[in-house]
C-alpha cells in the first residue's frame, strides 16, 4: 500500500468510533474530492482547531469570549444545567425544550483515570451560583458509577451555598424500551423518578 495512503488512514484512525475499515474509505473518498474541496475541509479543521474558544462564563464551545447562550438575553438566567460535555448542549438544545444556561464540566470525576473535581470545571459553576441570580441547578450527568459521583459531589458543594434548588434529570425506562429488557438499576430510577399520570 502506498505510504501516503498508509499515513493517510492511520490519522482518520486516531478519530473517535473510527476503525482502520472506516479510515480507508475516508481517505480514498478525499481523493475522489475536488482538491479545492479537500482545501476547504482541511482549512476549516485547522481554523476551527486554532480558533475555537471556552465560554467564560459556562466552558461551552465558542467564536467569542462568551458563548451564543449565555449572550442570548432571552434565555432564563435563573436556570442552569450542568453537563459533562459540549455534546451534551447540543443533545438537549436539539429538543427545543429547555431555556435555561449550561455549564459544561469537561469531563467526571474519575480517580481511575486521575481526573479529580479541580480538573473539572466545578469552581466556575460555584463563582456563577454564588453571584446569586440562579436559584435551580439541574444535573444532567450520565449515569456511570463516575457520573453519579460527580453528580454526588456537585450537590454537595452546592448544599454549602444555600438556597439553590438543585435537581437531575429523570431516569428510568426510556421511550419505546419494554421493562424486560431493562436492567435492575434502571427499573429503579423509573420507580424511584414515577409521576402521576394526568
Amino acid at each position: 500500500m502506498s505510504k501516503l495512503l498508509d499515513d493517510a488512514v492511520a490519522e482518520f484512525s486516531r478519530l473517535p468510533g473510527i476503525g482502520r475499515r472506516t479510515a480507508m474509505r475516508l481517505a480514498l473518498h478525499l481523493l475522489r474530492m475536488e482538491p479545492s474541496e479537500v482545501g476547504a475541509m482541511t482549512g476549516a479543521i485547522d481554523r476551527f482547531r486554532s480558533n475555537i474558544k471556552y465560554c467564560r462564563l459556562c466552558n461551552n464551545l465558542s467564536d467569542e469570549d462568551i458563548c451564543p447562550v449565555c449572550a442570548d438575553e432571552s434565555r432564563d438566567k435563573t436556570t442552569v444545567c450542568v453537563v459533562e460535555q459540549v455534546s451534551d448542549v447540543l443533545s438537549i438544545e436539539n429538543t427545543r425544550q429547555y431555556k435555561g444556561l449550561y455549564h459544561v464540566l469537561g469531563g467526571v470525576i474519575s480517580p481511575m483515570q486521575g481526573i479529580g473535581p479541580s480538573d473539572l470545571k466545578i469552581d466556575l459553576l460555584l463563582d456563577n451560583v454564588r453571584r446569586g441570580v440562579i436559584r435551580e441547578v439541574i444535573l444532567a450527568i450520565g449515569t456511570t458509577v463516575e457520573g453519579e459521583t460527580t453528580q454526588f459531589y456537585i450537590a454537595r458543594r452546592l448544599s454549602e451555598t444555600g438556597g439553590i434548588k438543585v435537581t437531575t434529570i429523570a431516569r428510568g425506562i426510556g421511550f419505546g424500551d419494554e421493562i424486560e429488557y431493562a436492567d435492575d438499576l434502571t427499573i429503579a430510577h423509573a420507580l424511584h423518578n414515577r409521576t402521576v399520570v394526568k
